[in-house]
């Protein structure tokens, strides 16, 4: 339980005042301290630095301004939270705990910590993720016509954003070659792309045939963008197919045999991706459970799986608050950008078989299991979803941020006396 939420601590409690009223509402220095408390925790475990403590209490100030003006609109416009609500809530934080509701009650008496003060917290959250989605997630819509104007925005209509992956063969032209030296290097290249064309291994035929310094690397550029590569080079692989070979093409250089190997564009998905199947057990923080607490109980739980006293599926069934708990917090099969950052960085950190320490996210506290890991392909439906998908996340955000700068400026604000850290 967080020691800011309980009666016991006189550190937190001492002198409070109020620091900010909005629309005659008051904010106290208790709550702007409380909030402090929280962010260091969160900091502590990130390893991150924090700004100085009267910068950050003006900031946490503004941030319960915010929310205190949103939670008023909430209200204002009819949200409310029931009882019904509130008790799921609570059971789901004392299930996060492994225990009754009951007893969850009887340890917050016992920590003396305020109940009332509780749910108050829990009615505010909810009532802020009510609002968020009625005032700006719901009205959020991505069209076809969006989704096209974002592919043709990336592409421009031109080569700037195409990407190549190229493998070649060069077969050099000295500076002063005979037309019957010259005859003979085309026909070597020829040879070669005759032997490609037929379904030789391109690499050891670049190793073989090549005189450029790529034949080590069986002749591949790797992948890059088209105004990186010779113009000719764009120009012959072009209407290729992927598999493609073309040449022998001639340049001051010498003759060429190309092979496209793939092609995209900058800013859209991949063609192939690398897909993830993981595991994970999450606790989400809260007021009744602290992101500190959330840390130390999944670090026992990773203790006992590596011991062998306990399966990871079996714990994620028992403690998890995920809908992928039922399933032993399998997520299933998942392409690069389907999860957080915060998440996916540790995740792909991961080996198959390989248990992470507990992760911090935006959501809580998890812990992390790589199963396995696929290379497949992209659809074009799979393309223009990731698309969807990331342009309703940036439309919302910015909605959301649009939303609350205008019901902060409805809002009477009165700043009192500053907050003391």
């Amino acid at each position: 339980m967080p020691a800011a939420s309980s009666g016991g601590a006189t550190s937190v409690r001492t002198a409070d005042f109020i620091v900010a009223l909005v629309n005659s509402e008051p904010i106290t220095n208790n709550e702007v301290r409380q909030r402090m408390l929280q962010i260091r925790q969160q900091f502590a475990q990130q390893g991150a630095a924090l700004p100085p403590p009267a910068q950050l209490a003006r900031e946490v100030l503004e941030q319960l301004i915010n929310e205190r003006a949103q939670i008023q609109q909430a209200r204002d416009t009819g949200i409310r939270v029931d009882e019904a609500t509130l008790q799921d809530a609570e059971r789901t934080i004392a299930a996060q705990n492994q225990m009754s509701l009951e007893d969850f009650r009887r340890r917050l008496a016992a920590e003396g910590i305020d109940h009332n003060r509780l749910r108050t917290e829990l009615s505010n959250q909810i009532l802020l993720q009510r609002v968020h989605e009625r005032e700006v997630d719901a009205r959020v819509r991505i069209t076809e016509a969006d989704i096209d104007a974002y592919i043709h925005e990336q592409t421009g209509g031109t080569e700037a954003n195409l990407l190549l992956d190229l493998s070649h063969i060069l077969v050099l032209v000295p500076e002063n070659a005979s037309a019957a030296q010259i005859q003979a290097l085309e026909a070597r290249a020829r040879q070669a792309a005759d032997k490609a064309r037929a379904g030789a291994d391109f690499a050891a035929l670049a190793r073989e045939y090549s005189d450029a310094p790529e034949k080590t690397e069986g002749g591949r550029f790797g992948v890059r963008p088209a105004n990186r590569l010779p113009e000719l080079f764009v120009q012959v692989t072009r209407d290729l197919p992927k598999g493609g070979i073309v040449g022998p093409v001639r340049s001051p250089a010498g003759f060429h045999v190309l092979r496209l190997n793939d092609k995209g564009q900058a800013g859209l998905p991949a063609a192939t991706v690398v897909q993830t199947r993981a595991r994970h057990i999450l606790l989400r923080t809260g007021p009744a459970l602290s992101e500190a607490d959330a840390v130390a109980r999944l670090a026992r739980m990773r203790a006992d799986i590596l011991a062998g006293r306990a399966s990871f599926e079996e714990l994620a069934r028992q403690s998890s608050q995920d809908g992928s708990a039922a399933a032993g917090g399998d997520l299933g099969w998942a392409a690069p950008g389907q999860f957080v950052p915060e998440f996916e960085q540790v995740m792909n950190r991961l080996g198959p078989g390989d248990l992470s320490a507990p992760t911090v996210s935006r959501f809580g506290v998890h812990l992390i299991r790589v199963d396995e890991r696929r290379e497949t392909q992209v659809s074009q439906r799979e393309q223009r979803d990731q698309i969807r998908a990331m342009l309703r996340e940036r439309k919302a955000a910015e909605a959301l941020d649009r939303w609350g700068e205008d019901v902060r400026g409805r809002a009477f604000v009165e700043y009192r006396d500053p907050p003391q850290p």
